[in-house]
């Protein structure tokens, strides 16, 4: 009996050791159960970052109103070239990414001349003749900063939706001068000459503005770019807007830069004022035409 007990002992102890040993084996193999508690967290996300040093190939429409004199703006690119001492509106647009957030800052500077003039020429009597000229310039110096924040609020495969909030900083210095020449042509007996300039000094406000972005993938490395807003509501200009749109493309890397092309299409519109009577200055224009520019990105 207790010979039997002793054998039913040694196997019941050879049975518990290779159940424990196997165990043990299974377990190296499936890896101990994990405690949520102890889990490593996942890699924060990463800022990236975007600058675009572009040009802007402006075209005014509008009015202008320095000192309480008022004159008309309509302005071609060709016509602001030829009166102005910058080919195009320099511009840089700055972004901050991490995930749905970003960060961003636009930076535009320009010199804008442009004027018109009229002349007329009459017959007063046999022999004598008189001409009337009149001609009116501008020229406005103008920084704007655009600053503000984006949030992706809809991500659809190649589609995103930004909203956005921030503001639009303006400097201007503006100068017309005016022009009235006459003459009296008597045999040789000439009378010519009368000139002004009005100038506003600095002139500087900031603008509230909201808006929303669309972006768009075609392909890897191509994407199309849409961004409206609206601003001013009295708080510095009365109104404001602005839309801008574009194709962007990649076509090249180095050192961990990724280099695109940008080329697109931008309007700007503000209608300012203040003061009253010969202190009364008045920026009432639409700005626009196309820009180029090249996008890097790390």
């Amino acid at each position: 009996m207790n010979c039997l007990f002793h054998r039913l002992s040694y196997a019941a102890l050879t049975t518990l050791l290779t159940a424990s040993l196997g165990g043990a084996a299974l377990g190296a193999d499936l890896g101990r159960p994990v405690d949520p508690s102890a889990a490593p967290a996942s890699a924060p996300l990463e800022w990236t970052f975007r600058f675009i040093p572009y040009g802007w190939l402006t075209a005014m429409t509008g009015s202008q109103t320095v000192r309480g004199r008022t004159v008309k703006v309509n302005a071609s690119f060709a016509d602001i070239v030829e009166k102005s001492d910058t080919l195009v509106a320099l511009m840089g647009d700055f972004e901050a990414r991490r995930g749905p957030l970003a960060i961003y800052g636009n930076l535009v500077w320009s010199n804008i001349g442009a004027g018109e003039s009229s002349l007329r020429t009459r017959s007063l009597a046999p022999g004598v003749t008189g001409t009337l000229g009149t001609s009116s310039d501008i020229n406005i110096d103008m920084a704007i900063f655009e600053f503000g924040v984006t949030y992706e609020v809809l991500r659809s495969g190649a589609l995103g939706v930004d909203l956005l909030a921030g503001g639009r900083y303006w400097h201007q210095k503006a100068d017309l001068s005016f022009n009235l020449a006459s003459s009296l042509d008597i045999v040789d007996l000439d009378l010519v000459g009368y000139r002004a300039i009005a100038r506003s000094g600095s002139v500087d406000w900031v603008d509230p503005i909201i808006g929303a972005r669309l972006r768009y993938d075609l392909a890897p490395g191509q994407n199309l770019f849409l961004q409206g807003d609206i601003g001013g509501f009295g708080a510095g200009s009365k109104f404001s807007w602005q839309a801008l749109g574009g194709y962007g493309f990649d076509f090249g890397s180095y050192n961990g830069i990724t280099f695109s092309g940008i080329i697109g299409y931008r309007a700007l519109y503000v209608d300012y004022e203040q003061g009253e009577g010969r202190r009364r200055y008045e920026f009432d224009t639409l700005q626009h035409g196309p820009v180029v520019g090249l996008s890097m990105r790390f």
